[in-house]
């Protein structure tokens, strides 16, 4: 029998700018959660962090990019 597997998408506002600190952040996100797809859009006025995955947190996302010197707040 078939079992769907849901995935999680959550969207972030943030004010990182920079493609390099982008791909730190990404590469941090996927230590902390594996097989997650990660991905920022820094054209996007609100500079978007998606992460669409099966098991996450988004306060755990949320205090990983403020560690690093970011805002991080769920798009609404």
């Amino acid at each position: 029998m078939y079992t769907p597997v849901f995935n999680m998408v959550e969207v972030f506002k943030t004010n990182v700018q920079q493609a390099a600190h982008a791909e730190k952040l990404v590469s941090v996100l996927h230590q902390h959660f594996p097989g997650n797809k990660v991905n920022f859009d820094l054209e996007d006025c609100d500079r978007i962090l998606r992460v669409e995955g099966q098991s996450f947190a988004a306060e755990k996302i949320q205090t990983l990019v403020t560690a690093y010197g970011f805002t991080c707040h769920v798009l609404e």
